[in-house]
């Protein structure tokens, strides 16, 4: 036990908090988030493909005592009765391929039926940011073909500007309040060439997105992270023991090291310039020794 004693010093004590909070978020938060968005999107992907090919039904056979049920989502529908066009709304800080944009939201009643939201479609800003004019809905009795739609949460209150009721989000139980109409929870987004539509807004891409990778990268985070820990632990633990060990042969007098062998000389081969300078020496002819110079010099030199 002595060995890990020092992970109970501070420092050691909040890396591993650290990192164990750090393994409890990627479990617990951040990759079931990215997971769940992985889900909701397929599923609504799932519904969007099934919407496709299926044929428009009347919505007084979909309807619900609470609104729109959310396996209808995406379903087409038929709708018959009129709009009010004097409680309309705009959208605010829409995005339509990448521009700004407002969506109009118009009031329709049900014939024998409850009251909807019905999503005309987008205009775009003139002036900056400043809504424009556009078309008023139709009056009269008009048949639509169009999408069920969920609600959406509110961010932020409505808004005066301009004259017109503006608003952050679709959701009709704020719009309701604030233009007096009872609507029922959900909306409809109109089709292509409807009665009183506005620019068209276009189905989501039916793309699964990276929510799937994000997730999995979350989880493996999270095991990382405490291998991680245990890597530095050991390899405190290891050094350790190292210093330990070289502490004791300094006092038994051993050497630190172990005596190291010489190294042999490296062999290279000669160069073009050396082997042409010992083809010049063995090239040149003997000389005998001249007998009197060995006399005066001695035979040795």
């Amino acid at each position: 036990m002595d060995k890990l004693a020092f992970l109970l010093r501070p420092k050691w004590l909040v890396l591993a908090a650290v990192v164990l909070a750090f393994a409890f978020l990627c479990f617990s938060v951040l990759a079931p988030w990215q997971l769940g968005k992985n889900t909701s999107t397929s599923a609504r992907n799932d519904l969007i493909a099934q919407s496709v090919d299926a044929d428009p039904v009347p919505i007084s056979d979909i309807l619900t005592a609470d609104g729109i049920s959310p396996d209808d989502e995406w379903r087409r529908v038929i709708a018959t009765g009129s709009y009010l066009p004097d409680s309309e709304a705009l959208v605010r800080l829409r995005s339509i391929r990448q521009q700004p944009a407002y969506e109009v939201i118009t009031p329709f009643v049900i014939d024998g039926g409850p009251t909807v939201l019905v999503n005309r479609g987008y205009v775009l800003p003139v002036e900056g940011t400043r809504a424009p004019e556009f078309a008023p809905a139709p009056s009269g009795q008009v048949t639509l073909d169009a999408r069920l739609r969920q609600a959406e949460g509110t961010s932020r209150e409505p808004i005066e500007e301009d004259g017109r009721l503006q608003v952050y989000n679709i959701n009709p139980e704020q719009i309701g309040a604030a233009v007096g109409v009872d609507a029922i929870d959900g909306y409809l987004q109109l089709d292509d060439a409807q009665p009183g539509g506005l620019g068209l807004i276009e189905l989501p891409q039916t793309d699964a997105g990276p929510y799937l990778s994000y997730g999995l990268q979350w989880l493996a985070f999270g095991i990382m992270a405490p291998l991680g820990l245990a890597y530095f632990a050991r390899a405190e633990i290891r050094e350790r023991r190292n210093s330990r060990a070289e502490m004791a042969r300094a006092t038994s007098g051993e050497p630190d090291t172990e005596p190291v062998p010489d190294e042999e000389e490296e062999f290279t081969l000669p160069t073009r310039r050396e082997k042409r300078a010992r083809a010049r020496a063995a090239s040149r002819p003997t000389v005998p020794t001249d007998p009197r110079l060995a006399d005066r010099y001695g035979k040795n030199r």
